[in-house]
């Protein structure tokens, strides 16, 4: 269940709604008043009413007055703005260090205990710091109902941090166009009560669940679900703009290695080498360079759970 906007779901909400709202009701003030002040004109000055031009000579005092004043409002905007802003560039030392990882087209949270979530799980009342990172082009993480939000640049070191007070779970999204599937990168904050992020925690088991009984291959394809993998790769015969899966493993493909068109196999070699050096073979006909390597992100066992859904994948 998602929280109203409304509430303080962090400690960023309150100041992030005083500058919006102030310059949300200054900029609604301005322009009532310019908008009177236009009609008076049109009305006061047409034709009927001032059939000879109106010669205006200048007037100091209102030319100072409608310098000085908009100068005021912009630096009273601009310290509500400051003042909202400047909390959320240090996060306090206690806080809790997560990475999160952005790839097109989703985003992984590692935790400091090597465990990995699609979803970002935080306790409540805990300030939580975030490190930003990027694998191919700029991301950008955003928690709407937090009022936060940092771009993620691949090769920059940046962080971002929030307190979360509100336990429910609220939605992330990418607010940088990143490619064909930016519209759904997205992915959801869930906070706990500290009792229940702690069990959580320690639970050494597979964030993935898998259904009781599921079939063969069920835990490859719950691992490529977290990682993303079909947001360009797709199960039944759909392309996108990587090739499907369907029917793969086993078959003959045309790549092309160092500029050279190669005939391959598709067996479990290929499969690991594409996932860890994807650059290596690029298949004949999609584009290169999309893919990053998940070598920092997927183990040996997965990738070999990965290979035996593929297996699963044939027409019936």
């Amino acid at each position: 269940m998602y929280s109203s906007p409304a509430i303080e779901a962090s400690n960023f909400v309150s100041t992030f709604n005083t500058a919006f709202y102030f310059i949300v009701v200054v900029s609604l003030i301005l322009l009532i008043a310019l908008t009177i002040t236009m009609l008076y004109f049109v009305h006061r000055y047409n034709k009927k009413r001032n059939p000879v031009a109106t010669q205006i000579e200048g007037n100091t005092r209102l030319e100072i007055i409608w310098t000085v004043i908009p100068i005021i409002l912009s630096m009273v905007m601009f310290y509500f703005g400051w003042a909202g802003w400047k909390p959320t560039s240090k996060a306090p030392k206690d806080s809790m260090n997560v990475t999160s990882i952005a790839r097109m087209w989703n985003f992984l949270f590692v935790y400091e205990n090597g465990k990995t979530s699609p979803d970002l799980i935080v306790p409540l009342n805990t300030p939580v710091e975030i490190k930003l990172v990027s694998v191919d082009v700029i991301h950008s993480l955003f928690i709407p109902e937090f009022r936060i939000k940092s771009d993620m640049i691949p090769g920059r070191e940046k962080s971002m941090w929030f307190l979360p007070q509100i336990e429910g779970q609220y939605k992330i999204f990418c607010a940088e166009y990143c490619g064909l599937q930016h519209s759904f990168m997205h992915s959801n904050v869930n906070v706990m009560s500290k009792e229940k992020f702690d069990a959580w925690y320690a639970d050494s088991s597979k964030v993935v669940a898998v259904a009781a009984g599921a079939g063969p291959g069920a835990e490859g394809e719950a691992i490529m679900t977290a990682q993303g993998c079909f947001a360009c790769h797709t199960p039944d015969g759909t392309k996108l703009i990587g090739p499907s899966y369907l029917n793969l493993f086993g078959e003959q493909q045309v790549v092309i290695r160092n500029g050279t068109e190669v005939t391959i196999t598709v067996n479990d070699e290929y499969i690991k080498k594409s996932i860890l050096d994807p650059g290596a073979d690029i298949t004949k006909g999609y584009p290169s360079g999309l893919m990053q390597s998940y070598r920092s992100t997927v183990t040996d066992a997965d990738i070999q759970k990965i290979i035996d859904y593929l297996k699963t994948l044939k027409d019936i």
